[in-house]
């Protein structure tokens, strides 16, 4: 399987488009790299904790390792370990922030999977009652005719 490799920091900021094989991409700093302190919410050796600077809803955050790597395929044990324990003091955190009814969870991982920024992150998105008309299927709505799985037979 091929792996495509991307400059450090390098942000895929075309909608729909992925980066061509053997074709220049303009570097950009990381945008995580290293992180602003007044950004952080909470922080640990190996990973921290910040908002989304485009947050999706109240309280959206961002899960990051410290160390720059691209996809979640290529942090070590140590650093998923790390981030899925701040996971669980993110959530604790933004239950006593905003008393959201439900979370999604998610990492893009490659531009092909939506991932814009090149260093591994996953997205902790509160959830509110009525915030959606019809929140079911969640994450399958990036394939509209294929979210209502549960209308077929």
């Amino acid at each position: 399987m091929r792996q495509r490799q991307y400059p450090v920091g390098q942000r895929v900021n075309v909608p729909g488009h992925l980066p061509e094989p053997g074709v220049h991409q303009a570097h950009v700093p990381c945008p995580f790299c290293p992180p602003p302190a007044d950004h952080i919410l909470i922080e640990r050796p190996l990973a921290f904790v910040k908002r989304d600077g485009y947050p999706l809803t109240k309280g959206h955050a961002l899960v990051i390792p410290r160390r720059h790597v691209a996809t979640f395929f290529e942090t070590t044990a140590e650093e998923r370990q790390a981030m899925l324990e701040l996971l669980d003091e993110a959530k604790a955190l933004l239950d006593l922030e905003h008393r959201p009814d439900g979370y999604n969870i998610g990492i893009n991982n490659g531009a092909a999977a939506g991932q814009t920024v090149m260093h591994v992150h996953l997205h902790i998105i509160p959830r509110y009652l009525g915030d959606k008309s019809d929140p079911r299927g969640g994450i399958r709505w990036i394939f509209p005719e294929k979210a209502a799985y549960w209308t077929k037979k």
